[in-house]
């Protein structure tokens, strides 16, 4: 690696990770605000708070890692070229490959990056996202009842507690459930007392009613109880929540005849589209980075064709990801279309490629001639 080629890779690598950490700041910042309801209504810490969206970050990385990419190598060559100094460059005899060397070296290193993060990092840092998510939704440690408030467990749910002791006694309860919407129900008693179990939070109540009115008939039916136990639980009983394809490991998402039972028929095409989403998705570093010097070091260098050739890459990269994700959906539909996935994101690379390292032309000879 001579001189010149160490210069600009510097240059791209300080980029890459100024770049990269900026737009991870934001999209963390941004979605971490969704948790800031956890912190109010369920009591969580600090700590817990920053563990969970630090969980995360991977799959924040995935997305922004060819974007960033694709960003630095067509602001620091259009920093080059603005400069003057890939003129000199060309000038002192390096070729078109020479000059596109560093952003390949650099566009290596983040597809390999890439492969980590799709393979192994975002299965399991996802994983135990929402692992931890559905312990917190679940558990009594983490449901925090405020005194004297309507408090929202989810969106189907309404407690209200008059009074809560020291040791835990709850006094004056309110339940509005409306998890079956054509069967609402109000719980009532005079106190009870949160508890946990292996299925999750439970408030047993004493001494109260369950009211319901039947929407055929408008007629208020109560029933008194001495004791009741109300499962506080949102979506079912620990241990049994359904994983998404994006927690699941490459072999789980291959291996989904042998699971049709567990994921159901209709989200075979799901898993199969994210098996090779995972396998083709880093490539699109490269298809990036390729659109963007074939964009930038095509033709003799110019300021006044720059700004074009910047509004060029830029167009062909937006179209390239709507293609793509537009092709995702029509392959999740028909599995019979996995080869056209390879298609969108491989075949651009060899026009690119053609166009990137062909030799700059030569001036017109009308040019000359002047």
């Amino acid at each position: 690696m001579n001189s010149l080629t160490r210069y600009v890779l510097r240059q791209l690598v300080v980029g890459m990770i100024l770049v990269t950490t900026g737009l991870t700041c934001i999209i963390w910042l941004t979605q971490s605000l969704r948790f800031v309801e956890m912190i109010v209504n369920r009591g969580l810490s600090a700590g817990t708070f920053l563990y969970l969206s630090g969980l995360l970050l991977p799959n924040f990385l995935i997305v922004i890692l060819p974007i960033a990419l694709f960003t630095v190598v067509v602001f620091i060559y259009a920093k080059l070229i603005t400069d003057r100094e890939l003129v000199v460059m060309r000038a002192a005899g390096l070729s078109q490959f020479a000059l596109a060397k560093p952003a390949l070296i650099l566009t290596g290193l983040t597809v390999l990056l890439s492969y980590a993060l799709h393979l192994q990092l975002v299965p399991e840092s996802y994983r135990a996202f929402r692992d931890l998510q559905w312990d917190i939704r679940n558990s009594v440690s983490h449901v925090l009842l405020k005194e004297g408030e309507f408090n929202n467990v989810g969106s189907t749910t309404t407690v209200y507690v008059r009074t809560r002791t020291p040791d835990g006694q709850l006094h004056g309860i309110l339940v509005h459930d409306t998890r079956d919407r054509t069967k609402p129900f109000t719980l009532m008693a005079d106190r009870g007392a949160m508890v946990d179990t292996p299925t999750g939070p439970r408030v047993v109540m004493f001494k109260g009613n369950r009211q319901e009115v039947d929407k055929t008939t408008n007629k208020l039916s109560i029933l008194y109880f001495d004791r009741w136990v109300y499962n506080l639980a949102l979506g079912g009983p620990q241990g049994v929540r359904w994983r998404e394809p994006r927690e699941r490991t490459l072999n789980e998402l291959f291996d989904t005849p042998n699971q049709i039972d567990q994921i159901g028929a209709q989200n075979i095409g799901k898993f199969v589209v994210e098996a090779h989403r995972r396998l083709i998705a880093p490539v699109l570093c490269l298809a990036y980075a390729m659109i963007g010097l074939s964009s930038l070091l095509t033709g003799n260098f110019g300021r006044r064709t720059q700004t074009a050739r910047v509004l060029i890459a830029v167009a062909a990269m937006v179209v390239l990801q709507a293609v793509i994700l537009g092709m995702e959906n029509m392959v999740a539909k028909n599995l019979d279309l996995i080869p056209l996935l390879y298609a969108v994101i491989l075949a651009p690379m060899p026009v690119a490629w053609f166009v990137m390292v062909r030799p700059p032309s030569a001036a017109p000879t009308a040019a000359k001639a002047a």
